[in-house]
């Protein structure tokens, strides 16, 4: 039987940690997700828009693939600085890869747009995102919120306000599956002319609300309608997430596992992998459990997408009204909020 792990989050995977900081005023934030051990990973990218960072490097035909942290941050290209400053304190504590007498960290990135969302973004030329990326990897630990947090803080999802999301799932033989994303998607988490979530039928323990299906007499639009804003702002989206398992994967497992999970965005947003998103999963194998084959290695891929699916609404749920954008707990039954 599968179920969530204790705490729900991508941290019930052994041997990971997250740091969130975020800048209530500005409406930005960070997430750091920290190995406490480096270990292998894997990036797989869908959206027409992404921004990232170091991605190339995690690709199979590169010469490694193991990494000191992963940095998802808002703040579009902005945010990049926020790897670069954990670059640079992962480096004065000795942590990453040794070249004779230099030590350099391996930290990917990706970013989501997030810069008209209604915050103070007169930084000039001190942008936030390296004292964000600081903080962050200084929060790490086991426990950490969702919501209008991290890298989720000015997030926004179609009509709604998006937010940091994540979920993990056991399984009775050992396997550790998480996920955490950052929802920023130009696509709707929620079906049309309602407030029930396209993953409703992924959610375990009612952990998004425990709606269930829609009504009997739902139907579909046929055109799903675009979010506020769309007309005038459609570069200003991208969801990205991570994916991480206590299995001991090699390059081409990782990539196969980024490639599965990125179904769990297909399985909870509509539409997704737009022109105007830039949706970018990353995938991490801490290596504490033995691969048995590749029966397994799809099996977690399964297992992966689904969580991230369930990652995608809890990280809606949880988002509160920023701005003029409604969280989910102000919609009504026919998925309307009033203007505030």
């Amino acid at each position: 039987m599968i179920t969530p792990g204790p705490r729900n989050l991508i941290t019930d995977v052994e041997g990971i940690l997250v740091g969130n900081a975020e800048d209530p005023r500005i409406r930005t934030g960070t997430t750091v997700i920290y190995p406490e051990t480096r270990c292998a990973a894997a990036a797989d990218i869908r959206g027409g828009a992404p921004g990232t960072l170091n991605i190339q490097a995690l690709d199979p035909t590169s010469i490694g693939n193991t990494v000191d942290a992963i940095v998802l941050s808002g703040g579009s290209m902005y945010g990049l600085d926020s790897a670069g400053a954990v670059v640079a304190a992962l480096g004065a504590r000795g942590r990453g890869v040794a070249f004779g007498g230099a030590t350099v960290p391996v930290v990917p990135g990706a970013i989501l747009f997030d810069l008209m969302n209604g915050g103070d973004k007169s930084w000039g030329e001190t942008p936030p995102y390296a004292a964000l990326g600081r903080a962050a990897l200084a929060a790490v630990g086991l426990d950490f919120a969702l919501g209008n947090v991290g890298a989720g803080l000015g997030a926004r999802a179609g009509r709604v306000k998006g937010g940091l999301g994540s979920a993990s799932c056991v399984t009775p033989d050992g396997v550790q599956v998480g996920a955490l994303v950052a929802v920023n998607s130009f696509g709707s988490t929620v079906m049309p002319g309602s407030r029930h979530f396209w993953a409703w039928a992924h959610e375990l323990a009612g952990e998004f609300g425990g709606l269930g299906p829609p009504p009997r007499d739902w139907r579909p639009e046929p055109e799903i309608p675009l979010p506020l804003g769309s007309a005038l702002n459609p570069m200003a989206n991208t969801t990205i997430a991570v994916v991480a398992v206590n299995a001991a994967l090699d390059k081409g497992d990782l990539q196969r596992l980024a490639i599965m999970a990125q179904d769990g965005l297909a399985r909870s947003i509509r539409p997704i992998h737009t022109p105007f998103d830039g949706d970018s999963v990353f995938a991490m194998a801490t290596g504490r459990l033995p691969l048995t084959g590749p029966g397994m290695l799809a099996r977690l891929g399964h297992l992966a997408a689904e969580t991230l699916a369930r990652a995608v609404a809890r990280g809606v749920y949880h988002a509160t009204r920023l701005g003029d954008r409604p969280g989910w707990r102000d919609l009504d039954d026919r998925g309307e909020a009033p203007p505030q």
